[in-house]
């Protein structure tokens, strides 16, 4: 049976990678540090398969020689990364250690372990943030790197070294960068899983500035498709764009939540839109061009934006204890508010 490896499968997108990957009768092994941000609730579903192994480790770790040795995967996809933005202000330095030192190690391991498994790949999971604020038209895999944030600056910097392996040492990997994602399984520090939990809870909805930052966004499970395609047909030492083409502001996505809200369950009297001060640095729109994938690849967004967003609520809805395995604080806390 051919084994995969993927870093950060306790988060969000690697736990939903992984249950695709199952599905496809993979061997898949999980290697996760188990920060705040992961969650075994998101592997519940399949923690006892057979064909699924956990391994508790950092990406910076030399444990990771041994484990890339000792399964031989044909895959490695890396999605282990610290991800929150507002967190990056807070406190950029975890930033620093994980997206790129740890990045910088996974690639110093690889190297070695490719040279005597050849037909093994690192694909590497990267997001639209890189490219800054994109305020008109859509930025394909040639516009240039302008990264606002600390979260951002430290994925670049993560992507132009693997790069940089492909290009000096010849190792296969492919980069991907991602627009917003959403779905289950998602941290709530995040806008549309923390927005449920406050509809779910009677609190107030916090929309930064006036709402107007608009993101283009994809479901976890369409994201997945394209990762499992990048796999199989991409090209050695590519970049590939994946979006959706659907881009929405802040406000659009609330208000189109509590219309969803209002069909499924009794809304409280506390929710309500909340304007908060906006954080530092706000890009005020990313947008991607995919065009690429579409047309080498075969590969474009399945999901409806209104579809995604109901199955998304309902997941919540019914996963209630999702949130009780969760710190209180890393829920409900403002974050990113540095001056």
């Amino acid at each position: 049976m051919k084994k995969i490896i993927v870093t950060g499968g306790l988060g969000f997108i690697g736990s939903n990678l992984i249950e695709l990957l199952l599905k496809k009768k993979y061997f898949v092994i999980n290697i996760d540090k188990i920060s705040y941000s992961s969650n075994f609730y998101n592997t519940r579903e399949f923690k006892k398969n057979k064909n699924y192994k956990f391994i508790k480790c950092d990406i910076k770790s030399k444990k990771i020689e041994k484990i890339f040795n000792k399964f031989k995967p044909i895959c490695i996809f890396n999605l282990a990364a610290e991800t929150h933005v507002d967190r990056s202000i807070d406190g950029p330095k975890s930033f620093i250690e994980s997206n790129i030192v740890g990045v910088f190690n996974i690639l110093e391991t690889f190297r070695k372990f490719v040279k005597k498994n050849k037909k093994t790949k690192l694909i590497h999971i990267s997001t639209d943030e890189v490219y800054g604020d994109v305020l008109s038209g859509r930025s394909n895999e040639n516009y240039p790197y302008n990264p606002s944030s600390p979260y951002a600056a430290s994925k670049a910097s993560s992507d132009h070294l693997v790069s940089s392996y492909v290009r000096t040492f010849n190792i296969p990997a492919i980069i991907t960068n991602c627009s917003n994602n959403y779905g289950p399984k998602q941290h709530p520090e995040k806008l549309i899983p923390k927005l449920i939990y406050n509809i779910l809870n009677n609190k107030t909805l916090p929309i930064y500035g006036r709402g107007t930052n608009s993101r283009e966004w994809i479901y976890v499970k369409d994201h997945c498709e394209a990762l499992l395609k990048v796999f199989k047909k991409g090209k050695i030492g590519n970049f590939y764009n994946i979006g959706s083409n659907k881009n929405l502001n802040n406000l659009n996505i609330c208000n189109k939540l509590i219309k969803i809200a209002k069909k499924k369950i009794i809304l409280g009297r506390n929710v309500k839109i909340k304007f908060v001060k906006d954080r530092p640095g706000h890009d005020l729109r990313y947008a991607l061009n995919s065009n690429k994938i579409k047309k080498e690849l075969k590969w474009s967004a399945k999901t409806d934006l209104s579809v995604g967003l109901s199955n998304t609520f309902s997941w919540y809805l019914n996963n209630k204890r999702y949130y009780s395995s969760l710190s209180k604080k890393d829920i409900v806390k403002r974050l990113g508010n540095k001056n």
